[in-house]
Protein backbone atom coordinates (compact mmCIF):
# COMPACT_ATOMS: atom_id res chain seq x y z
CA UNK A 1 0.00 0.00 0.00
CA UNK A 2 2.33 2.76 0.89
CA UNK A 3 4.69 2.86 -2.31
CA UNK A 4 1.11 3.84 -3.87
CA UNK A 5 0.66 6.90 -1.36
CA UNK A 6 0.62 10.25 -3.15
CA UNK A 7 4.21 11.32 -1.23
CA UNK A 8 5.69 7.95 -2.09
CA UNK A 9 4.94 8.88 -5.42
CA UNK A 10 6.03 12.46 -5.33
CA UNK A 11 2.85 13.89 -5.79
CA UNK A 12 1.51 17.11 -4.10
CA UNK A 13 -2.21 16.67 -4.95
CA UNK A 14 -4.59 14.12 -2.87
CA UNK A 15 -5.57 12.40 -6.56
CA UNK A 16 -3.14 9.01 -6.27
CA UNK A 17 -5.00 8.81 -2.24
CA UNK A 18 -8.04 9.27 -3.13
CA UNK A 19 -7.61 6.38 -6.19
CA UNK A 20 -6.40 4.40 -3.47
CA UNK A 21 -9.45 4.72 -1.38
CA UNK A 22 -11.67 4.06 -4.04
CA UNK A 23 -9.83 0.93 -4.86
CA UNK A 24 -9.98 -0.45 -1.36
CA UNK A 25 -14.27 0.20 -1.00
CA UNK A 26 -14.83 -1.38 -4.17
CA UNK A 27 -12.90 -4.17 -3.41
CA UNK A 28 -14.09 -4.16 0.21
CA UNK A 29 -10.16 -4.84 0.72
CA UNK A 30 -9.57 -4.90 4.39
CA UNK A 31 -5.91 -5.96 4.88
CA UNK A 32 -5.14 -2.89 3.07
CA UNK A 33 -7.38 -1.19 5.85
CA UNK A 34 -4.99 -2.90 8.45
CA UNK A 35 -1.83 -1.87 6.89
CA UNK A 36 -3.08 2.09 6.33
CA UNK A 37 -4.06 1.93 10.57
CA UNK A 38 -0.66 0.21 11.22
CA UNK A 39 1.24 3.19 9.57
CA UNK A 40 -0.90 5.77 11.08
CA UNK A 41 2.39 5.68 13.86
CA UNK A 42 4.59 5.39 11.04
CA UNK A 43 7.98 8.14 11.85
CA UNK A 44 7.51 9.35 8.27
CA UNK A 45 5.08 12.85 8.51
CA UNK A 46 4.02 12.62 5.15
CA UNK A 47 3.31 8.81 5.20
CA UNK A 48 1.22 9.06 8.55
CA UNK A 49 -1.07 11.89 6.87
CA UNK A 50 -1.54 9.95 3.41
CA UNK A 51 -2.15 6.88 5.51
CA UNK A 52 -4.61 8.75 7.27
CA UNK A 53 -6.06 10.69 3.95
CA UNK A 54 -7.18 7.39 2.59
CA UNK A 55 -8.38 6.41 5.82
CA UNK A 56 -10.92 8.99 5.89
CA UNK A 57 -12.01 8.72 2.70
CA UNK A 58 -12.78 5.09 2.66
CA UNK A 59 -14.84 6.53 5.32
CA UNK A 60 -17.20 8.57 3.63
CA UNK A 61 -17.67 5.93 0.92
CA UNK A 62 -17.86 2.66 3.33
CA UNK A 63 -17.62 3.66 7.28
CA UNK A 64 -18.07 0.14 8.10
CA UNK A 65 -14.47 -0.68 6.63
CA UNK A 66 -12.90 1.32 9.32
CA UNK A 67 -15.33 0.99 12.60
CA UNK A 68 -13.69 -1.62 14.01
CA UNK A 69 -10.67 0.54 14.15
CA UNK A 70 -12.38 3.68 16.27
CA UNK A 71 -10.42 3.38 18.92
CA UNK A 72 -7.06 4.09 16.91
CA UNK A 73 -9.02 7.42 15.45
CA UNK A 74 -9.43 8.35 19.44
CA UNK A 75 -6.12 8.07 19.95
CA UNK A 76 -5.16 10.75 17.66
CA UNK A 77 -7.41 13.32 18.89
CA UNK A 78 -4.73 13.26 21.92
CA UNK A 79 -2.15 14.24 19.02
CA UNK A 80 0.07 17.36 19.54
CA UNK A 81 -0.51 17.32 15.35
CA UNK A 82 -3.23 19.16 14.07
CA UNK A 83 -3.87 17.12 10.95
CA UNK A 84 -3.94 14.00 12.78
CA UNK A 85 -6.42 15.41 14.94
CA UNK A 86 -8.76 16.74 12.78
CA UNK A 87 -8.06 13.86 10.31
CA UNK A 88 -8.57 11.16 12.99
CA UNK A 89 -12.52 13.27 14.23
CA UNK A 90 -13.65 13.26 10.82
CA UNK A 91 -13.20 9.18 10.19
CA UNK A 92 -15.27 9.37 13.58
CA UNK A 93 -17.56 11.04 11.98
CA UNK A 94 -18.33 8.61 9.63
CA UNK A 95 -17.85 5.94 11.70
CA UNK A 96 -20.61 7.55 14.20
CA UNK A 97 -23.00 6.05 10.84
CA UNK A 98 -22.67 2.79 11.58
CA UNK A 99 -21.45 2.34 15.28
CA UNK A 100 -23.11 4.85 17.28
CA UNK A 101 -22.24 2.35 20.57
CA UNK A 102 -18.34 3.19 19.93
CA UNK A 103 -18.22 6.51 19.34
CA UNK A 104 -20.83 7.28 22.19
CA UNK A 105 -18.08 5.72 24.51
CA UNK A 106 -15.49 8.91 23.33
CA UNK A 107 -17.76 11.20 23.65
CA UNK A 108 -15.89 13.22 26.85
CA UNK A 109 -13.14 13.11 24.71
CA UNK A 110 -14.27 14.21 21.46
CA UNK A 111 -16.36 17.28 23.11
CA UNK A 112 -13.06 18.18 24.55
CA UNK A 113 -11.19 18.02 21.19
CA UNK A 114 -13.72 20.27 19.81
CA UNK A 115 -13.20 22.85 22.31
CA UNK A 116 -9.87 23.20 21.66
CA UNK A 117 -9.53 22.33 18.03
CA UNK A 118 -9.55 23.65 14.34
CA UNK A 119 -12.38 24.53 12.66
CA UNK A 120 -12.73 20.98 11.05
CA UNK A 121 -11.77 18.87 14.52
CA UNK A 122 -15.03 21.02 15.00
CA UNK A 123 -17.21 20.62 12.35
CA UNK A 124 -16.51 17.20 12.57
CA UNK A 125 -17.80 17.10 16.49
CA UNK A 126 -20.75 18.40 15.57
CA UNK A 127 -21.80 15.99 13.11
CA UNK A 128 -20.92 13.01 15.13
CA UNK A 129 -23.40 15.13 18.18
CA UNK A 130 -25.77 15.39 15.56
CA UNK A 131 -25.43 11.96 14.92
CA UNK A 132 -25.62 10.26 18.39
CA UNK A 133 -28.63 12.71 19.17
CA UNK A 134 -30.53 11.52 16.63
CA UNK A 135 -30.67 8.12 18.40
CA UNK A 136 -32.72 7.65 21.40
CA UNK A 137 -30.21 5.95 24.19
CA UNK A 138 -28.23 8.97 23.56
CA UNK A 139 -30.51 12.06 22.60
CA UNK A 140 -30.94 13.16 26.28
CA UNK A 141 -26.88 13.32 26.88
CA UNK A 142 -25.53 14.44 23.14
CA UNK A 143 -28.51 17.04 22.26
CA UNK A 144 -27.46 19.69 25.17
CA UNK A 145 -23.93 19.34 24.26
CA UNK A 146 -24.79 19.93 20.38
CA UNK A 147 -26.82 22.87 21.33
CA UNK A 148 -23.88 24.25 23.17
CA UNK A 149 -21.27 24.03 20.48
CA UNK A 150 -24.10 25.60 18.40
CA UNK A 151 -24.51 28.31 20.94
CA UNK A 152 -20.57 28.93 21.03
CA UNK A 153 -19.78 28.26 17.34
CA UNK A 154 -18.16 31.03 14.95
CA UNK A 155 -20.61 32.86 12.75
CA UNK A 156 -19.43 31.16 9.70
CA UNK A 157 -20.23 28.23 11.48
CA UNK A 158 -23.42 28.63 13.06
CA UNK A 159 -25.51 28.64 9.73
CA UNK A 160 -23.88 24.90 8.66
CA UNK A 161 -24.70 23.85 12.51
CA UNK A 162 -28.05 25.12 12.73
CA UNK A 163 -28.81 22.63 9.43
CA UNK A 164 -26.98 19.89 11.11
CA UNK A 165 -29.06 20.04 14.82
CA UNK A 166 -32.42 20.27 12.98
CA UNK A 167 -33.41 16.79 11.90
CA UNK A 168 -32.49 16.17 15.59
CA UNK A 169 -34.60 18.48 17.33
CA UNK A 170 -37.91 17.05 19.08
CA UNK A 171 -41.19 19.59 19.48
CA UNK A 172 -40.05 19.12 23.52
CA UNK A 173 -36.81 21.18 22.56
CA UNK A 174 -37.92 22.92 19.74
CA UNK A 175 -38.49 26.29 22.09
CA UNK A 176 -35.23 26.37 23.00
CA UNK A 177 -33.53 25.56 20.44
CA UNK A 178 -35.56 28.45 18.26
CA UNK A 179 -35.17 30.72 21.10
CA UNK A 180 -31.52 29.89 21.40
CA UNK A 181 -31.23 30.06 17.02
CA UNK A 182 -32.75 33.72 17.10
CA UNK A 183 -30.61 35.05 19.43
CA UNK A 184 -27.00 34.25 17.79
CA UNK A 185 -29.48 35.19 14.55
CA UNK A 186 -29.70 38.50 15.50
CA UNK A 187 -25.79 39.11 15.68
CA UNK A 188 -25.10 37.45 11.94
CA UNK A 189 -23.37 40.28 10.04
CA UNK A 190 -23.93 38.75 6.68
CA UNK A 191 -27.32 38.72 4.92
CA UNK A 192 -26.26 34.96 3.23
CA UNK A 193 -26.05 33.87 6.83
CA UNK A 194 -28.93 35.57 8.41
CA UNK A 195 -30.93 33.43 5.02
CA UNK A 196 -29.59 30.20 5.46
CA UNK A 197 -30.72 30.57 9.48
CA UNK A 198 -33.75 31.69 8.69
CA UNK A 199 -34.66 28.81 6.04
CA UNK A 200 -33.80 25.82 8.62
CA UNK A 201 -35.66 27.70 10.75
CA UNK A 202 -38.70 27.91 8.59
CA UNK A 203 -38.05 24.68 8.08
CA UNK A 204 -38.47 23.42 11.67
CA UNK A 205 -41.65 25.54 12.38
CA UNK A 206 -43.32 23.67 9.31
CA UNK A 207 -42.45 20.34 10.24
CA UNK A 208 -45.72 19.15 11.94
CA UNK A 209 -47.49 20.80 9.09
Amino acid sequence: MLPRLASALGRRNQAPNLKLALEIVTTNDAKAVKELIENLSNKDRAIRNDCLKVLYEIGYRGPGLIAAYTAEFAKLLLSKDNRLVWGGMTALDSIASVDQKGVYGLLEQIVQSANGGSVITRDHAVGILAKLAAIEDYRETCLPILLQQLEGSPDNQFPSYVEISIPVVGRADRGAFTKLVEKRLASLEKESQRRRVEKALRALSGADS
